[in-house]
């Protein structure tokens, strides 16, 4: 068994119907809303539910319950139990049905009720520790690497060679496939312009896109390609790097062999 499994086994509790678990978060969360920080822990536990990302769960003890406004809706989870839902209610600002909990657990499920969870896109902004986190919560079990290379790495949008380097940065992350990194001056930035596309990842920072301008035959393409001015440190070393998707009209080939889509 690896040594993930291993501790997850060890420190996670797991309901008996065998859908969901809680692991306790030692990491600082911090939940804003309209200027005001609506919950400040160091007791949060993540919550695993099969298929689904993971979800913070923060004490209600924890949590401004001044800016807690009841309302009648309900919804029913076969794995959790009946849920309640609170607005968030700030000055002026409201963000409905933004959190909720379960007060009474189900016979083969976890006991819930000491904590409230909440929509991550109604909240301004969420902090672990003193980082910013995006787009939802960070799963402890995803790892990213990012390893210097000396592969022979060459990019092709249409019959253009847009890209060519044997100094790659190659970033491996947690069940998705390698992406390959470009330094900048191995990327033929006349062919490129920016985009006004912007994204965001948990455990990389937000990337900014180029789109591919157009070169004889080979038609232009939006976001063809993607780079972090900023990352965080887990994804230290692809700064001033650019990725390519590989399909469509993006062909990238390392070592002399193509990717497959």
């Amino acid at each position: 068994m690896s040594t993930a499994l291993t501790h997850a086994a060890e420190v996670q509790q797991s309901a008996a119907n065998g859908r969901i678990s809680i692991e306790r978060n030692h990491k600082r969360i911090r939940v804003f809303f309209a200027g005001q920080p609506i919950a400040d822990t160091t007791r949060a536990v993540y919550l695993f539910e099969k298929g689904l990302l993971p979800v913070y769960y923060i004490p209600r003890d924890d949590v401004r319950t001044e800016f807690l406004e009841p309302v009648d809706a309900t919804t029913r989870c076969p794995w959790k139990g009946a849920a309640r839902y609170w607005d968030l209610v700030v000055g002026d600002r409201r963000a409905e049905q933004a959190v909720w909990g379960y007060d009474t657990p189900l016979g083969d499920s976890l006991d819930l009720s000491p904590y409230v969870a909440f929509y991550w896109n109604k909240m301004d902004a969420w902090y672990e520790e003193d980082q910013q986190v995006f787009v939802h919560a960070r799963d402890p079990y995803v790892r990213v690497d990012v390893l210097p290379s000396s592969r022979h790495v060459e990019v092709y949008i249409g019959d253009t060679l847009v890209a060519d380097s044997v100094r790659p940065r190659l970033l491996f992350e947690t069940s998705l496939p390698v992406r390959y990194y470009i330094p900048r001056i191995d990327v033929r930035g006349e062919f490129f312009t920016d985009s006004d596309t912007r994204t965001s990842c948990p455990y990389k920072g937000t990337a900014s896109y180029l789109s591919f301008t157009g070169s004889g035959n080979d038609h232009p393409v939006d976001d063809a390609a993607w780079f972090y001015p900023f990352t965080t440190a887990e994804a230290s070393g692809i700064d001033d790097h650019v990725s390519f998707y590989p399909g469509d009209a993006t062909r990238i080939v390392v070592d002399g062999v193509p990717l497959e889509e």
